[in-house]
């Protein structure tokens, strides 16, 4: 009898746990970002570590902010590569790596702090990006 429990116990556990991964796939379906397709007018703004700034008018197709960086007429960045993409550690020659200098690029869309990588945060007509120079305060 005991071990009868202990079955049904486990095959509830294993399927509560296949509801919640279900769960959270739909989740981040519903959640991801979705790209517009199509023209549109957007600007980048630069801001170095001294505060200066650098405005870039973009008119793209692209859907996705590191496409519309490829095509801003002057504007340039690298980085590291990875699985979740580019991890952007320099712009127009100016670096910002965290394990070193204890900064970072921060990325921006209309004033709020963008919720995704630049290979995954969609573009939309007339949104304002920000590429600004932060160091870490500890």
């Amino acid at each position: 009898m005991e071990a009868k429990k202990k079955k049904t116990g486990l095959i509830i556990g294993v399927c509560a746990l296949a509801v919640a991964v279900i769960a959270l796939i739909v989740v981040f379906v519903l959640n991801r970002p979705q790209a517009q397709a199509g023209a549109k007018n957007i600007t980048i703004e630069v801001v170095s570590q001294d505060g200066s700034s650098k405005t870039y008018e973009v008119n793209t197709d692209a859907e996705y902010l590191r496409q519309a960086m490829e095509e801003a007429d002057g504007l340039t960045f690298s980085g590291t590569e990875s699985e979740y993409g580019m991890m952007v550690e320099v712009v127009n020659g100016e670096s910002a790596v965290y394990a070193t200098d204890n900064a970072y690029w921060a990325f921006y869309v209309n004033g709020e702090y963008c919720n995704f990588g630049i290979d995954s945060q969609p573009v939309a007509d007339k949104d304002a990006f920000s590429i600004v120079y932060e160091a870490a305060s500890f």
